[in-house]
């Protein structure tokens, strides 16, 4: 029996155009049965709502979900093959022209699953219908005396709140003393979870390391990190566009000193980061009121849905954990970064959003004429610098200089932090190197300069709870100098 109890006449697979990719969705719909569709709906949680779920009675009900909100077409639809990899019917993989081996290599870098709703479809596979019967006798005063297959069960343990990726007390439990061969699957699930989080230095580490000159974070530190990275895989960067890159350049002040030789970072970065693929967007002497026009313009804008990345540049005076507006008043780097979480712009979720500070955090050196700090009013207190990013994951701050120091600037060449970055994006991204890799080679190559003199040092500082490797693809034009 069909999910739409259709007879065998579709479309030729050799029509042309969208109502050819349709008629394929329309054969792939009737080769689907009632089991199938609802392994489809429980699949697609994450994705479609409720209401739409509810509504759907056929697989080609859902696929009109998924062609309507950009999640399947004929140039990407790998979800969908994802879909039928999952569901054991990869036969039907061919109307997609995908195969199994095609789709198994892909899903590191690309699967739209979460490793906790697969969990549950292969849980459900597992618990026949007397295990089942024996969970609901376990629970039932918690569970609704209503007729319920191994999947609707774990759909409803998640929607009341009694499981989740985090919490497995209950399904662990249920599965010890029912169905015990299950325990290896839930094992298995907490090992690749665990795989996919880089781990963050405690506070207690920082501070101990802070007291070190090299800062935080040294070049082995970063190597060790690194590490825990290649079994995470590597982020999505084939949507529509790479994304936006905002740069706040701020040269002049109400009531600082002007900032000479900024112009020339903020350009370099315009420059590199186009050519990585990102609408730019630069914003001159930013004032307070302005950067929260900006900072909320970007929170919401529609195009981070199709964007693969999210950049912000800040060019100004600072001190520690803050950036200084035009107009004179300091922000903390966190009330920056905090509007781009998952909850605040649901567009971002999922996606790397990198920050980029120069300005000083701490103590201002009195340099000679060629080089000047971006320092003011000097603290002696020096804060974790994991403070100023929220805690949650894929999000990276890079800051020219570690908390308590100063940052240079030549007037006319630019900040020592910014041209090296934007030096080692143009040389390292063509030899296919993640972030963090070219961060380290920035932290290397800003540590070994120093003034005329040979007495100024720098060191910038990386924090991050990226979970997966971020390589920008190689543009296609050659980056003109």
């Amino acid at each position: 029996m069909t999910s739409q109890g259709q007879s065998s006449s579709f479309p030729s697979d050799d029509n042309n155009g969208q109502s050819s990719f349709r008629g394929k969705l329309l054969t792939i719909d009737s080769k689907l049965g009632n089991q199938d569709v609802e392994g489809l709906k429980f699949l697609c949680r994450d994705c479609i709502s409720h209401k739409n779920l509810e509504e759907s009675s056929s697989a080609s009900d859902i696929f009109d979900h998924l062609l309507a909100q950009e999640l399947l077409s004929e140039e990407d639809p790998f979800f969908l093959a994802e879909l039928l990899y999952i569901i054991k019917q990869k036969s039907l993989l061919r109307y997609l022209s995908q195969s199994k081996e095609q789709v198994e290599s892909l899903l590191p870098t690309r699967r739209r699953v979460s490793l906790f709703r697969n969990l549950l479809y292969e849980l459900s596979e597992g618990i026949g219908s007397e295990n089942l019967k024996d969970m609901i006798f376990l629970l039932r005063d918690s569970i609704p005396k209503i007729q319920m297959t191994s999947l609707s069960f774990l759909a409803y343990l998640e929607k009341q709140g009694l499981i989740d990726e985090d919490n497995l007390r209950l399904l662990e439990d249920l599965c010890r003393r029912v169905v015990p061969n299950l325990m290896r699957k839930i094992e298995n699930y907490k090992r690749e979870k665990a795989s996919q989080v880089v781990t963050r230095p405690t506070d207690q580490e920082l501070e101990s390391l802070h007291q070190r000159e090299e800062g935080p974070f040294s070049h082995s530190h970063i190597e060790q990190l690194l590490e825990a990275l290649p079994e995470a895989g590597v982020y999505r960067m084939d949507r529509k566009h790479r994304g936006h890159c905002v740069v706040v350049n701020n040269h002049k002040f109400t009531s600082l000193s002007d900032r000479r030789g900024t112009n020339t970072d903020a350009e370099d970065l315009r420059h590199v980061f186009e050519w990585l693929g990102f609408s730019v967007h630069v914003y001159h002497n930013v004032t307070k009121g302005h950067l929260d026009e900006v900072l909320q313009e970007y929170k919401c804008h529609p195009g981070h849905a199709d964007g693969d990345c999210f950049v912000f540049c800040v060019l100004t005076h600072g001190k520690f954990g803050a950036v200084y507006s035009s107009d004179g008043t300091l922000v903390p780097i966190q009330e920056i970064t905090s509007h781009f979480t998952a909850q605040q712009c649901p567009g971002l979720a999922h996606k790397p959003k990198l920050f980029f500070i120069q300005a000083c955090q701490g103590e201002e050196i009195q340099p000679p004429v060629f080089i000047e700090a971006d320092a003011v009013n000097p603290e002696r207190v020096s804060p974790s610098l994991q403070d100023s990013i929220p805690d949650e994951a894929d999000f990276l701050l890079g800051l020219a200089t570690v908390p308590g120091y100063v940052s240079f600037r030549h007037v006319e060449k630019g900040s020592w932090y910014i041209q090296s970055l934007c030096n080692h994006l143009k040389s390292l991204v063509p030899r296919h190197e993640d972030i963090l890799s070219i961060l380290t080679a920035v932290n290397n190559d800003v540590s070994q300069q120093a003034d005329r003199q040979g007495t100024k040092k720098q060191m910038p500082q990386p924090a991050f709870t990226l979970r997966r490797k971020l390589v920008f693809p190689v543009p296609q034009e050659k980056l003109e100098q």
